[in-house]
């Protein structure tokens, strides 16, 4: 980020010097303080991913109670009326008039029947428990969405938690350069030292009053994203809380977060679900060569009565029931294609819930290794700043003492601001990685 002041001759500096210095960022409104889990719950209220989440495991379980009902017997209840013309008998042959033969004009009938299921190959259960796992399925997926939220909004978070943390250690570095150049004016005007350290202490001014100008428009930029997650208009200011100590977090063996990850992974879990479902796709195709046996029944009234002979032209009741069977036979050769697809999709579901199995082991592993290695980062990066501050107080003196020259001090200087830069990001990102592994073990 400061590596091009160097590049920078003196004879740009009075283009520098009068550059004006402006941002871009739009008219600021009252920032409102916002910790990780206010962000977190703003995040999830609003997206409409997790809404439409939401909404798929609602009719999920909407479809299992719409399956169990079709436990219930199938009832009905018909009537008809008709009128019936006299019958023509052709005696003679079809060509001569026929003899007009009286019957029976006016028919009704009104029934009610019934039909309740006993046995169709346990397709039912069968179709409930696939609701069931469906359900359990949109849930897993709800949940993923969730986590994916949270971590994005996590890192539009703390990326702007850095952003202000370079804010504050650009401004107290000019804060510091402007007291040193006062210095080095004095010493100057008495002769002392150069005016081209004047000119050079001036031009890196210029330089961190530009990076200084970055930074705001950085934050302007990562906070409209952020906005843009969790519901706020585009110019709202989100001030987020003092960065956490990643320290602080107490972090288990690899060998306990994977096994958190085997109970908890939403990748884990959604391929379990898709690969029961498989398993009973094929159960339910095997219960097409299974036989259907149901209880039925059936009460009606109608007139007239041609049930039994003698016919009568009177009102009639009459109720049947028993038990109704059948065999499909024509399954026993038209199912076995159908039941050789569902065991393949069975076996690549298996085959893919196995790589899954895989996929997250690898992923918890690169997780843990990361966040371990930035934790040991942020110790290098302390150590930084303690030798850059030190290096940079012994530089200071030295100037001022004409030991060093006046690119020895501005080096120092630069080295220190980039050392605390690298310590605010490690912790940072150190941060980041921890909801990482926190994602991929479904934890988050």
């Amino acid at each position: 980020m400061i590596a091009f002041i160097k590049k920078i001759t003196l004879r740009f500096l009075p283009i520098l010097i009068s550059l004006p210095l402006f941002s871009q960022e739009p008219q600021s409104t009252t920032p409102i303080y916002l910790s990780i889990e206010d962000t977190w719950n703003k995040a999830i209220n609003y997206s409409k991913k997790i809404e439409l989440s939401r909404m798929e495991a609602t009719i999920s379980e909407g479809e299992i109670a719409e399956k169990k009902i079709e436990r219930l017997p199938e009832m009905d209840l018909k009537g008809n009326y008709e009128y019936a013309t006299n019958i023509p008998v052709y005696e003679n042959g079809l060509f001569s008039k026929p003899t007009q033969h009286e019957v029976i004009h006016i028919l009704y009938k009104v029934s009610a029947g019934y039909y309740f299921n006993i046995y169709n190959g346990n397709k039912l259960n069968l179709a409930i428990k696939s609701k069931e796992i469906a359900a359990e399925l949109a849930n897993e997926q709800r949940d993923l969405s969730i986590s994916e939220i949270k971590l994005q909004a996590a890192a539009y978070y703390l990326d702007l938690q850095r952003s202000y943390i370079f804010k504050k250690l650009v401004i107290d570095d000019i804060a510091n350069q402007e007291e040193q150049l006062s210095e080095i004016v004095s010493l100057s005007k008495n002769g002392v030292v150069l005016e081209s350290d004047v000119l050079r202490v001036k031009l890196k001014l210029s330089n961190q009053k530009m990076m200084l100008v970055k930074i705001d428009n950085d934050i302007a930029i990562t906070n409209q994203k952020l906005n843009i997650v969790i519901g706020l208009p585009d110019h709202q200011l989100i001030q987020p809380d003092s960065l956490k100590d990643p320290a602080l977090i107490s972090l288990t063996d690899y060998e306990d977060w994977l096994k958190i990850a085997e109970h908890n992974s939403y990748d884990y879990n959604i391929s379990s679900s898709k690969t029961e479902l498989s398993r009973i796709a094929l159960k339910s195709v095997k219960a097409n060569v299974r036989p259907k046996i149901g209880l039925y029944g059936e009460f009606y009234l109608a007139n007239p009565q041609i049930f039994l002979y003698p016919y009568s032209p009177s009102n009639y009741t009459l109720g049947v029931f028993g038990v109704r069977a059948s065999f499909p036979l024509s399954e026993l050769y038209l199912n076995k294609p159908k039941e050789r697809v569902a065991k393949l999709n069975l076996e690549r579901e298996e085959l893919e819930h196995h790589h899954v199995e895989d996929k997250i082991r690898e992923d918890v592993f690169a997780a843990f290794t990361r966040y371990n290695e930035a934790l040991v980062r942020i110790n290098v990066a302390k150590d930084d700043v303690e030798q850059s501050e030190e290096n940079a107080r012994i530089i200071s003196e030295n100037y001022f003492h004409q030991s060093v020259l006046i690119t020895d001090l501005l080096d120092a200087n630069i080295q220190l601001l980039q050392s605390q830069f690298n310590l605010a990001s490690a912790k940072i990102a150190a941060q980041i990685q921890y909801y990482q592994l926190q994602h991929v073990t479904g934890t988050l």
